[in-house]
């Protein structure tokens, strides 16, 4: 099978990341147990869980000029993500602050930096768009460009699915432009008001559900209910980015929806069984292992 073409536009950061017994709550200082810098940002995640995943892959964003750039892009390209269209702008990448607990619980407080210059797409990048199976995007790069890129992808027939992480309320341009909306339940609520009424604005929806798993729902009547894999979780920073790819693969591949959002959910359980975003996106092998376990 030829692997599905996959063109991420997003944002890519510097994860700077603390374990904790516990989370501190405001105003107060926690003694912590271990500290990693790990290559991380949703739009760089989604692109190497991804490439991990399966496809043929490309990252469309910008990183800045300071030591933190030079090693997200590395460590894209060791990923196996084409990172040829990576902008690099002057002054700091993007940067996130990531406290986990010991029951895998995180809060995490994210800086924009290089993302927030990620504007008005060359030629070159829109290209790449065009010349996509899937473009996946997601809401830490301005929405003007995740707009920009949904229109464009549109306009070529390349499906698009939007991870409308963080939550806001989105422009009616680039909802009429996504063809599969990731969400969780909250973001569902800032987009449509209510879960159940998702699919009004969209055509295809799936709504992850945490340690429940997820929903899947279209206009043609299918709703259901996929469960989650049962794992011990030790981080689950970047596991609903690992879904997001994964589920970005099989669509590309052409897979039932259910047993793509199935097969997503698997990517999901095997990343929050691992510290750290990228470090522990996992490989087609690992999903494949993890989604039989339930067959």
């Amino acid at each position: 099978m030829t692997p599905p073409r996959v063109v991420v536009a997003g944002s890519a950061n510097m994860d700077l990341v603390a374990t904790a017994p516990e989370l501190p709550r405001p105003g107060e200082t926690v003694l912590g147990n271990d500290f990693a810098m790990v290559a991380g940002g949703k739009g760089a995640n989604q692109a190497i869980a991804a490439a991990r995943a399966g496809a043929s892959c490309a990252f469309l964003g910008a990183i800045g000029s300071d030591s933190f750039g030079v090693t997200l892009k590395a460590r894209l390209a060791a990923s196996g993500v084409d990172s040829a269209h990576v902008r690099v702008v002057y002054g700091a990448s993007g940067v996130a602050l990531v406290v986990v607990n010991s029951h895998g619980e995180n809060c995490i407080v994210v800086t924009p930096g290089a993302n927030a210059a990620f504007t008005s797409l060359t030629e070159a990048e829109l290209s790449a768009v065009r010349g996509a199976d899937v473009l996946v995007s997601q809401l830490e790069v301005p929405v003007e460009t995740v707009t920009e890129a949904a229109l464009a992808a549109r306009a070529a027939g390349v499906r698009v699915l939007l991870n409308a992480a963080p939550a806001r309320a989105l422009p009616t341009e680039l909802l009429d432009a996504v063809d599969l909306l990731v969400v969780n339940e909250g973001e569902a609520r800032a987009i449509a008001g209510d879960m159940s009424d998702i699919l009004s604005v969209v055509p295809r929806a799936v709504v992850t559900l945490g340690d429940q798993g997820a929903w899947y729902g279209d206009r043609t009547g299918v709703s259901v209910r996929v469960p989650a894999f049962k794992v011990e979780t030790v981080d689950s920073t970047a596991a609903g980015d690992a879904f997001t790819g994964a589920l970005a693969v099989a669509w590309g591949e052409g897979r039932d929806m259910v047993e793509a959002v199935r097969w997503a959910c698997a990517a999901g359980a095997v990343c929050a069984r691992r510290l750290g975003a990228s470090v522990s996106l996992p490989q087609r092998a690992e999903i494949d292992a993890m989604f039989a376990s339930a067959s």
